[in-house]
């Protein structure tokens, strides 16, 4: 309980307001109220007893029950637009979102609402964002997302086909990779999220000359480094690697003898090991390729195909994913059995776990393969129209996802306490959160 000397006045828009320093403690440093602490988070009373502040006194009024009690909550007369540009503005975005959901948890998480692309079909991706929004493309355009599913510019790729999409920046940057249809090239290229304006395209050289190239897979590392699978003529078929600063080449791994990487569907930065996993798979290629790159010493430390396997085995890898807490990578098949391969052995062979499949026989005629995500300890697989959850050391299905009449899932993503469902047939994204844990 504040004390006498803790009191602090308000003006907001002409509605006075009193309130303690420790609760305007509780926004922290980065915020509005954060300015009106020294560095020893002693309250600045000295040249004013009351602050006047020219905003909207209706939110001030509910941000700052925030503050108090911890929990979020809107009257029916306040629009949620205009409450979350008032927290913008004092600072408290953070608050506001940790009060609307909890840590994200696959068996916690609740359908919260479905949001209508610009036209059905031609949807290939969607990236969640750090901060809640997310981005989606759509042919040869990316709609981007705030964390309040406001539709910011679309990103504009002048007839070009989006294969991948990803978040550099979570206020700023989101990167694409296109193919130019037609034209014979194509690129990776850097735009602003709030603009939607190219900011740099990423280019490769070979023997001081820039040469045209279709990027396809996108990953990045925590130290800045932009990746993609890179499919060009002669020899500039491998994966790129940039500078996400000063957007300069900075490496360039070639396809070996006998490989695929210029074609990848997955690309996945491992921080650990200092490697990046490039995945191949079926049906973009007859055989599936799955290796570990170490860009220090350019060579290829760990790989695998399904070359040689028995014609009569149909468990066709759609998607792959590296685990690196368990050394191991884990993939997927048409039927959704997950099977496990030792990143430790040389000579790693599919172990695969039936246990988990949900649904038999075979994908519907023109199906959305099965795609993998890995968060927080949980294993998510998508197939159909639904997106198991697999949980503990021995991945046992805990709960399935499943809302949209949109068609089957083409794509998901996790990110910033949301996972988002693309789905292929109506152009329509899904939303999950978890919800908020109690105020104790």
């Amino acid at each position: 309980m504040g004390i006498q000397k803790d009191r602090v006045r308000f003006n907001v828009g002409g509605k006075i307001f009193e309130t303690t320093a420790s609760t305007l403690a509780v926004a922290g440093r980065n915020s509005f109220f954060g300015a009106m602490f020294d560095e020893n988070w002693n309250l600045q009373t000295e040249n004013s007893l009351e602050f006047f502040i020219d905003r909207n006194p209706n939110c001030f009024s509910i941000l700052l029950d925030l503050l108090r009690t911890g929990e979020l909550c809107i009257p029916s007369h306040i629009p949620e637009k205009l409450l979350y540009r008032e927290a913008q503005f004092y600072g408290l975005l953070d608050h506001v979102r940790a009060a609307k959901w909890g840590p994200f948890d696959g068996n916690r998480v609740r359908f919260s609402r479905a949001v209508t692309g610009q036209a059905p079909g031609d949807g290939t991706a969607i990236r969640a964002g750090p901060d809640g929004g997310c981005c989606v493309a759509h042919g040869s355009i990316v709609h981007v997302y705030d964390w309040m599913l406001q539709e910011l510019p679309p990103i504009n790729l002048d007839y070009q086909r989006v294969n991948d999409i990803g978040w550099i920046d979570a206020e700023t940057v989101v990167a694409a990779a296109c193919e130019r249809l037609g034209r014979g090239g194509g690129g990776a290229s850097l735009f602003g999220v709030t603009t939607g304006e190219l900011q740099h395209r990423f280019q490769v050289t070979h023997e001081d000359q820039v040469k045209s190239y279709t990027a396809g897979a996108l990953s990045f590392s925590s130290d800045y480094k932009i990746f993609s699978s890179c499919k060009g003529r002669s020899n500039e078929y491998g994966v790129g690697v940039w500078d996400q600063i000063t957007g300069q080449q900075i490496d360039f791994y070639y396809e070996p003898i006998g490989w695929s990487l210029g074609d990848a569907d997955r690309l996945q930065w491992l921080d650990n090991t200092n490697c990046l996993l490039v995945a191949t798979l079926f049906p973009r290629k007859d055989n599936c390729y799955i290796s570990l790159l170490d860009f220090r010493e350019k060579n290829m430390v760990w790989s695998w195909s399904d070359i040689g396997a028995p014609t009569t085995d149909e468990r066709r890898v759609r998607d792959a994913i590296a685990m690196e807490e368990s050394s191991s990578i884990c993939v997927v098949n048409e039927y959704e059995d997950l099977g496990f391969m030792d990143l430790r052995s040389s000579s790693a062979n599919v172990r695969w776990c039936s246990r988990s499949r949900l649904m038999k026989g075979k994908m519907p005629d023109e199906p959305c393969y099965p795609k993998l995500a890995l968060h927080e300890g949980q294993l998510f697989s998508s197939m159909n129209d639904s997106i198991s959850v697999f949980s503990g050391p021995d991945w046992v299905l805990t709960s399935s996802l499943r809302q949209s009449l949109g068609g089957s899932i083409c794509d998901f993503s996790i990110g910033g306490d949301r996972l988002f469902a693309l789905h292929s047939e109506e152009n329509v994204f899904d939303i999950w959160e978890a919800p908020p844990p109690p105020v104790t």
